[in-house]
């Protein structure tokens, strides 16, 4: 752990420019109703026309919510005002087959983060664009369509896919799990429903944009990823939000069921502005042979608690998570993985990069689990944490519970800071402290970037370049 201290650097005290802290017009944002209650519930629940369980379910949400108590032992969340929150804000009255069909200002805002771009370039293979509460467009390639892969938001999901969704939906994260997973479940809107047939490879990445616009805003969506056996996907998800005075609160659930021998990659690119409390929690059961790799990139927010889960279940079934965090003033960006080994030969690693600076925090927080009967399991974590300056934080939060003699661990936990030697060697072949300062940094994340999918590699780098804008002196 490294303690603050006095810095005599005044420069550090700022952090480098938000690109998409614009706001549009509110109209509807501007007349939703703030606070929490049963009527609020029932009222999300009427308007999606929903089916008489669900209404149950979020009302059993609601309920357990209210009995949960607030996490104390990560971030200070006390700020946070639950009776004054949107938790519902419609955009729009349906869903737009083209970006032309959207409201000029949702368009104009969706061109401006280079989304339709993206689609039609072919970087993607279906698009996802939620605005507020729900999802104003979506569409996926034909072909996908043609092998049988479902790829919806979640409301549609549930009308169009009623059994398929009630298999599934909270199993892997239920109502009760913890205080924020209960909110979702009460309020949840939005989101993203996938079902990959057995066999079926879809090579081109998913992708789905998360955007706030409304102040005070709540956004809740629910993902429910399924991939059957043999089959392959990967999901990558981006989000912004405007720069407000006061907070918004944004708090996710995603459940992901990986079958035999199948293998899901889910790609966060994390970049919500600094008054936004990202609260999430991600879970997925990988049952045998299968592989699920999480890549959680978490720049943005002012706070962030988020620990992608793996539940191993079936004999060599395999989990990964490779995690950046960039944390600059104001911002504590507290992360990690949970890896749950259930069954005998599963393996797991956990790859974790943070970056402090401008007397930001950064903490990763994270369990290994190898219960009995998991004989011959394998787990590996490495956490390394780069200091840019004197006044910022690192903090590293291992646990491990450990019931069976035959296995394998590995934790290696480092602490450094940018030394003057690197800055003259830089200096010295012709870059300015500031061009040399973001490589540094670039070379240190660079073992996760590089498994991000070129167009969001180069978007990291982008990003480092602005988060790094004011960090030398």
């Amino acid at each position: 752990m490294t303690a603050p201290t006095e810095t005599t650097h005044p420069e550090l005290e700022g952090i480098g420019t938000y690109e998409y802290g614009w706001a549009d017009t509110d109209v509807a944002g501007a007349s939703a109703r703030r606070g929490l209650s049963e009527e609020v519930v029932r009222d999300i629940s009427a308007k999606k026309n929903e089916p008489e369980w669900m209404l149950k379910l979020r009302l059993k949400g609601l309920g357990l919510f209210a009995k949960k108590p607030m996490p104390t032992w990560g971030s200070d969340l006390s700020d946070i005002d639950f009776d004054n929150i949107k938790y519902f804000v419609r955009s729009t009255e349906k869903q737009a087959e083209s970006w032309e069909e959207l409201p000029e200002d949702i368009k104009n805002t969706y061109d401006k983060l280079g989304i339709p771009e993206a689609e039609k370039q072919r970087l993607v293979a279906g698009v996802a664009a939620q605005y507020e509460s729900e999802v104003v467009y979506h569409k996926i390639r034909e072909d996908l369509e043609e092998q049988g892969v479902i790829f919806l938001d979640t409301d549609t999901g549930l009308r169009e896919h009623p059994e398929l969704f009630q298999e599934y939906f909270g199993t892997v994260i239920p109502a009760g799990d913890n205080k924020f997973a209960a909110l979702n479940t009460a309020v949840w809107s939005g989101g993203s429903f996938i079902y990959v047939p057995k066999g079926v490879h879809v090579e081109i990445p998913l992708q789905a944009y998360f955007r706030i616009n409304t102040e005070n805003m709540g956004q809740f969506e629910r993902t429910l990823i399924i991939v059957d056996e043999g089959a392959y996907v990967h999901y990558v998800e981006g989000c912004t939000a405007p720069i407000y005075k006061s907070d918004s609160l944004h708090s996710a659930v995603v459940e992901i069921i990986v079958k035999k021998n199948a293998r899901c990659r889910y790609t966060t690119i994390q970049n919500w502005s600094n008054n936004v409390y990202n609260l999430v929690t991600k879970r997925a059961v990988a049952y045998e042979g299968a592989t699920m790799e999480w890549v959680d990139g978490n720049i943005g927010s002012k706070v962030t608690m988020k620990y992608p889960a793996v539940y191993l279940m079936g004999e060599h079934a395999k989990g990964e998570t490779l995690s950046i965090a960039f944390a600059g003033a104001g911002q504590h960006q507290d992360a990690g993985a949970k890896m749950v080994h259930m069954a005998p030969n599963t393996s797991s690693n956990i790859v974790s990069k943070s970056v402090a600076r401008g007397g930001g925090r950064t903490s990763y927080r994270g369990l290994i689990e190898i219960g009995e009967g998991a004989q011959g399991a394998k787990s590996n974590v490495l956490c390394d944490a780069l200091l840019v300056d004197t006044i910022s934080r690192s903090d590293t939060y291992p646990y491990v519970d450990v019931r069976e003699d035959d296995v394998s661990m590995g934790h290696e936990a480092t602490v450094s800071k940018v030394s003057e030697d690197q800055l003259f060697y830089l200096m010295s072949r012709g870059l300015t402290e500031q061009e040399a300062m973001a490589m540094i940094v670039r070379g240190f994340v660079e073992p996760i970037a590089r498994e991000l999918p070129m167009e969001y590699a180069l978007e990291l780098n982008r990003l480092i370049e602005l988060q790094m804008e004011g960090a030398v002196g």
